[in-house]
């Protein structure tokens, strides 16, 4: 039996206020057609553009809205800019997981007193529908937060972008917030996290799992969970763990050159209409033996939803004692193989899915036995 250790946080100690994910930014070789891709095939709506048009001369951002969660996918206009050495060194990936704050200087400055390493002091950005105080603080390799103050703001997303003029409307899919971001670090580094994440951000750690609860016969690795008080904002760490061959980690860490954000769940009120959905719209998943539905009501009793669909998209259930959940994992958005998404509906479940952790990581090693990285 593996190891999974739940702690209930006893008092909400954040350093300030944190009300949600403001965004995350991807540094991409191609944002025009990255948001394309992005609209296309999983919904969202292309809400706002900075560029050359606007007077921004060193990249193009586009943004994305479905619901509660942004995106923002930014590209280098010159070869010697830091976001074209970014997309050299790592691929597409994300650089900034921005968090919506109430007063973002004094965030800033509380969490440099406490240990934060600066990305960027505090601006203000000002146009004709108010004000944006955004400032950044480091965390794991090259990906950062930023603190975003928006308060005093009645624009679309932020001065220095404009609506998008082109056609950017999509129905969506069902996507509805940012559920967790899951980062994976180098081996020894986790711990190293998790203190940084409680020092500076005053965040309580809520579950840990040893390399015995995530391990096959093959690989291991090792994950603790640390969220804010209000538990909208949520990290899992992972590093890898010794095993015959090479974990999923290490295969993140290989290719992404180091650490990063793996994976993004995003939450949907209908998981199985969502799936359906991006499966039709050309998004892979991965999928489990069919023999792990054998025993799905056993291990988590009655659901509300039908097995049948629910086994036919290959979407995992899991049961906590505060209800279940529903998860589904992509393969590789990119070429390398590094970020992926998470599909997640709550059924009152505040876990991770423990229970799938085997045959999900069974899923993951065949696929990188297929790319030649196990």
């Amino acid at each position: 039996m593996g190891t999974a250790t739940l702690t209930a946080p006893e008092q909400v100690t954040d350093t300030f206020p944190i009300n949600g994910t403001d965004f995350i930014e991807f540094y991409v070789g191609n944002a025009k057609q990255a948001a394309h891709f992005y609209r296309n095939v999983f919904g969202y709506r292309i809400l706002a553009y900075r560029g050359p048009e606007t007077g921004t001369r060193d990249r193009a951002s586009y943004v994305l809205e479905q619901d509660k969660v942004r995106l923002v996918l930014t590209t280098a206009l010159r070869p010697d800019s830091e976001i074209a050495a970014h997309v050299h060194k790592h691929g597409d990936g994300v650089k900034d997981i921005a968090l919506w704050v109430d007063d973002a200087r004094k965030a800033f400055r509380l969490a440099v007193e406490r240990g934060a390493k600066p990305a960027f002091e505090p601006k203000s950005l000002v146009d004709e529908h108010g004000e944006v105080v955004i400032a950044g603080i480091h965390t794991y390799g090259e990906t950062i937060h930023s603190l975003v103050e928006r308060k005093n703001y009645k624009g679309q997303f932020m001065p220095g972008f404009v609506p998008f003029a082109g056609k950017g409307d999509s129905p969506g899919v069902g996507l509805k917030y940012i559920d967790h971001c899951v980062g994976n670090v180098e081996l020894g580094a986790m711990n190293k996290w998790v203190k940084y994440y409680a020092d500076v951000l005053g965040f309580t750690q809520l579950i840990s799992f040893d390399d015995k609860a995530i391990s096959t016969e093959y690989s291991a690795l090792m994950s603790k969970v640390v969220a804010n008080g209000n538990g909208r904002i949520k990290f899992p760490l992972n590093e890898p763990a010794k095993g015959k061959k090479k974990s999923q980690i290490d295969e993140y860490l290989e290719f992404y050159e180091g650490p990063g954000c793996q994976h993004i769940a995003i939450a949907t009120d209908n998981i199985i209409d969502t799936v359906t959905k991006l499966r039709n719209n050309g998004v892979e998943f991965l999928r489990v033996p069919g023999t792990y539905y054998d025993t799905v009501t056993e291990r988590v009793g009655k659901i509300d939803e039908d097995l049948a669909p629910i086994r036919d998209l290959g979407i995992l259930v899991d049961r906590d004692e505060e209800g279940y959940l529903l998860q589904i994992f992509s393969k590789p958005m990119e070429d390398r193989p590094t970020l992926f998404y998470e599909i997640i509906q709550r059924k009152g479940a505040k876990s991770f899915g423990a229970g799938n952790f085997k045959a999900l990581f069974e899923a993951l090693e065949r696929e990188q036995d297929l790319r030649g990285n196990l």
